[in-house]
């Protein structure tokens, strides 16, 4: 799906559902080309139009790149990523590749699947053409900060249901799989993969002293790059809490194993007289001494009494 949307000197706003006017735009015009699930075909007819280097081509046909900035002859190119959480199954979630041709007149958006942030700056500039400012880097910007942003309800969701899972564990006592915890620390490492580069990425738009980058917008990268910071600070404060989680896990296998082995060493004590009385008493030969019915009673009152007295020594110390 392609679509274009072109803005006029006076701030007026056209938009092509069909993509089928994008080409360079005058010096007054600015112009927005979004492509999802791009075809190699229009990306190429695209390249031809805008003179795009063949290695952002490629890079555009197979979304597996790292977060990175390259500069070429009259543009930026820029790869971004989102995050996708599905909730009911984390190990279903994945990263949202958005690949970004910033110059001063025009932005050009590749992306695979549909992301939120896209459509959120593109409603806003279609209601008012003014706020695109006509500067591809401000385009830019607007889109980044959208997409960093959406990873702070992530982390807020992260670390409310880590903090239901300690609960359960430590207050509750309910039963946790090691899978459920894993698939956080997976969730926790695919987070943690994506920022990292990212955050140098959105470091050099806060710095840089290209020309295609003005110096206002550079400022406001700086708070981009800022958030950026604390979502991967956010990031580090959900491990130690997944830690946490984990060390509690563990702690209640343990507790319960010496639980169990506790209720089985009180029950061979308990079995230990028993099987001594009814051995001695037991056994197979002639002239048995005390062999008289009074010793008999004795050996069954004593198989009551002497494990009745050893619970009730258990109880008085605790041991149940």
């Amino acid at each position: 799906m392609q679509r274009v949307m072109k803005i006029t000197g006076n701030s007026q706003v056209c938009i092509d559902e069909d993509g089928t006017q994008a080409s360079i735009p005058t010096d007054d015009e600015f112009l927005w080309v979004d492509i999802q699930k791009p075809d190699e075909a229009w990306l190429q007819s695209l390249a031809e139009e805008f003179q795009f280097h063949a290695l952002t081509i490629e890079d555009c046909l197979h979304f597996d790149q790292r977060p990175k900035l390259e500069s070429y002859d009259g543009y930026l190119f820029l790869v971004i990523q989102g995050f996708r959480v599905d909730w009911e199954q984390l190990e279903n979630s994945d990263a949202v590749e958005l690949h970004l041709f910033i110059a001063p007149n025009y932005l050009v958006t590749v992306h695979d699947e549909p992301i939120a942030a896209i459509d959120s700056v593109w409603r806003r500039i279609a209601s008012d053409g003014r706020l695109s400012e006509s500067r591809g880097d401000y385009m830019a910007y607007l889109i980044a900060d959208v997409l960093i942003d959406s990873y702070f309800p992530i982390l807020d969701e992260i670390e409310l249901r880590l903090d239901h899972v300690e609960d359960r564990i430590l207050t509750t006592g309910e039963d946790v799989s090691l899978e459920e915890i894993l698939d956080f620390k997976r969730l926790l490492v695919s987070l943690r993969r994506i920022l990292s580069p990212q955050r140098d990425v959105l470091s050099n738009l806060a710095r840089r002293g290209d020309s295609l980058v003005s110096d206002r917008v550079t400022l406001y990268f700086r708070d981009v790059y800022d958030h950026t910071l604390r979502i991967h600070e956010s990031i580090e404060a959900a491990r130690e809490l997944l830690a946490n989680v984990r060390d509690g896990h563990l702690w209640s296998l343990s507790q319960r194993t010496n639980e169990i082995m506790k209720r089985l060493t009180v029950l061979s004590a308990v079995f230990m007289p028993l099987t001594f009385i009814t051995g001695f008493f037991g056994q197979n030969f002639q002239h048995l001494p005390f062999g008289n019915d009074s010793l008999m009673y004795a050996m069954i009152t004593s198989c009551f009494v002497v494990p009745g007295c050893m619970l009730l020594y258990f109880i008085r110390g605790r041991w149940l």
